[in-house]
C-alpha cells in the first residue's frame, strides 16, 4: 500500500514538473535580450520619423527596449567609405541580427558576417547590385524590404517635365560611385531620351562637393534636379534645399520627408512604412525562420508629395493635374 501511494506522488510530481516545463522554456525565452545593431546613413535625429515607426512596432510585437531588447544604432554620417567599420564593430558587440539601408551598408555588413541575419529596411535594388541572389529566394543570411528605386526614377523625370513645361535639360544630384546610383542615373538617362530631355550628371562625394555640383548646374543651364538616394545626399539635405532655393532649382526627392522638410516634390516609397514592415522580419527571424526563407519585399506605399509653399518661392504655376495626383498636397 505504502509504495503505491509513493508511486502516486512520484507520478504527480513528475506531471506537475512536465507541465512546468514549457512554462520554462517561455520565461527563458522571455528573458533573452535581443541585440539588434543599425547601419544607417544618417543621424538618429535625421532618421528619427522611421526609427520611432521601427521601434513602435517592435513593441507591438513584443520588444521593449530596457527589458528585451537593445539597440545599437550606428550611422556614417554620408561617409561610405565609414561602412565596413562599423558593420565590424557591430559584429564585435555580438548582435543577433544586423538592420541596413542603402546598398554601401548592406554590402558591409554582406563582407562583415555571413551568419549573423541581415535585414534591409530599405535598399533601391538587391539582385543587380550583388547583394542577393533571387527577391524570391535570397539565400545566404540577407532578407528584407526593397525601395523600389529604379522602378520610381523615371516617374520623377516625368513629374518634373509637368511641373517645368520648359524642361530641356535636367541634373542628377547624387554619390555616382555608390552602385545603386549608377543604376538609378542609368534609368534616368533612358527615360530622357524618350522625353527629348538632356540630362546631366551630378557627382557629390563629400560636403564640399554640394556647391561646387551647383555652380555646375547653374553654368550648364539645368532646369531642374533629380536628387538621388546617397547618404551623402541624405546627411546634407540641408544643404541641398538652401542651394535649390538659392539658384532658383525646382527638385525632386526620393521621400516625402524631404518635401515635409522644405522640398518641392517627391515620389516614392514611404520609408516609415518600410522600417515598420522590417520590424515583422526582425520579429521572424528572432522566431526562427531563416532569413533565406523570407522573399524581398516591395514596397506597398508609393507616394506623391507637393510642396505648394516651396513652389511658389520657385515662382512655379502647380499644375491642377499634379495636385489632383499628389497623396500629400502641403500648403
Amino acid at each position: 500500500m505504502a509504495s503505491h501511494i509513493e508511486r502516486r506522488k512520484f507520478l504527480a510530481t513528475l506531471g506537475g514538473a512536465a507541465a512546468s516545463w514549457p512554462l520554462a522554456a517561455r520565461a527563458q525565452q522571455d528573458s533573452k535580450v535581443y541585440r539588434i545593431g543599425m547601419l544607417e546613413t544618417t543621424s538618429q535625429i535625421a532618421n528619427e520619423t522611421n526609427l520611432n515607426a521601427f521601434r513602435e512596432r517592435l513593441r507591438e510585437l513584443g520588444y521593449v527596449e530596457g527589458r528585451n531588447l537593445v539597440i545599437d544604432y550606428r550611422s556614417a554620417e554620408g561617409q561610405p567609405d565609414r561602412f565596413p567599420a562599423l558593420a565590424s564593430e557591430l559584429v564585435g558587440l555580438k548582435a543577433d541580427l544586423i538592420t541596413t539601408r542603402g546598398t554601401p551598408a548592406v554590402l558591409a555588413a554582406k563582407n562583415a558576417t555571413s551568419t549573423i541575419p541581415v535585414v534591409m529596411t530599405a535598399i533601391g535594388e538587391a539582385v543587380q547590385t550583388g547583394v542577393v541572389a533571387s527577391i524570391a529566394r535570397p539565400g545566404g543570411n540577407i532578407t528584407g524590404l526593397s525601395s523600389f528605386v529604379l522602378d520610381v526614377s523615371s516617374k520623377r523625370l516625368e513629374l518634373m517635365s509637368e511641373m517645368v513645361r520648359s524642361l530641356r535639360r535636367i541634373g542628377y544630384l547624387s554619390e555616382l560611385n555608390n552602385a545603386m546610383s549608377q543604376l538609378e542615373w542609368n534609368n534616368v538617362q533612358k527615360a530622357a531620351q524618350s522625353l527629348r530631355v538632356e540630362t546631366h550628371p551630378l557627382d557629390v562625394r563629400r560636403t564640399a562637393d554640394f556647391g561646387h555640383a551647383f555652380n555646375l548646374a547653374v553654368e550648364t543651364h539645368d532646369d531642374a534636379l533629380i536628387v538621388g538616394i546617397g547618404g551623402i545626399v541624405q546627411a546634407n539635405m540641408s544643404i541641398v534645399f538652401e542651394l535649390t532655393a538659392r539658384h532658383r532649382l525646382p527638385a525632386i526627392y526620393s521621400s516625402r520627408e524631404y518635401v515635409e522638410a522644405g522640398g518641392l516634390m517627391s515620389f516614392g516609397a514611404n520609408y516609415p512604412d518600410l522600417y515598420r514592415r522590417a520590424a515583422i522580419y526582425v520579429d521572424k527571424i528572432f522566431k526562427g525562420i531563416k532569413p533565406s526563407d523570407l522573399p524581398i519585399e516591395q514596397p506597398t506605399k508609393v507616394e506623391f508629395a507637393i510642396n505648394l509653399k516651396t513652389a511658389k518661392t520657385l515662382g512655379l504655376d502647380v499644375p491642377p493635374t499634379l495636385i489632383a495626383r499628389a497623396d500629400e498636397v502641403i500648403e
